[in-house]
């Protein structure tokens, strides 16, 4: 199971995706938790997505650590395919109860009344990126994923010197 989760091989370009879908979390995270860049905090995030959207509180605080802590395995590389899911999820979430309704595009004049879910379909995409392949090179997985892959071929090679 713990293969499954830091398996990749050392490809940079997934490692951009990687890094920039996860930096864009953990900002938004980092908002919706700690207030930072302008952001409502954790209080006024969880009343603003228990009372205006409904969600269950448990359900609400999942998604804001899930775009925080999701972020930082991102951009870490750390468990990157989990974190990558949890991002996908929120974001199919968002689309799903409030965005989908606007149709497509952002409201970028500020002329409708909501945003559309064109940045929430960019960043399923990429996280479906590294969900499918992985970390990429310059992850923690990656590193995961090589010791084991040293450990194994020394007990295969132990077994077989018997």
């Amino acid at each position: 199971m713990l293969e499954t989760l830091v398996s990749t091989n050392a490809d940079w370009l997934v490692a951009i995706v990687r890094i920039v879908l996860g930096v864009i979390f953990f900002a938004h995270g980092a908002q919706k938790l700690l207030g930072w860049y302008g952001g409502p905090g954790l209080s006024r995030t969880m009343q603003s997505l228990t009372e205006q959207l409904h969600l269950p509180a448990p359900v609400a605080f999942l998604v804001i650590s899930g775009e925080f802590f999701g972020g930082i395995g991102l951009v870490v590389g750390l468990f990157s395919r989990l974190a990558a899911f949890g991002i996908a999820v929120t974001m199919v979430g968002a689309v799903a109860t409030v965005h989908f309704r606007y149709g497509l595009f952002l409201n970028w004049f500020g002329n409708k009344e909501g945003h559309g879910y064109e940045y929430h379909l960019l960043a399923i995409t990429l996280a479906l990126v590294v969900i499918i392949k992985g970390a990429g090179g310059f992850s923690v997985d990656r590193l995961i994923y090589a010791h084991g892959a040293t450990l194994e071929g020394a007990q295969q090679l132990a077994i077989q010197k018997r």
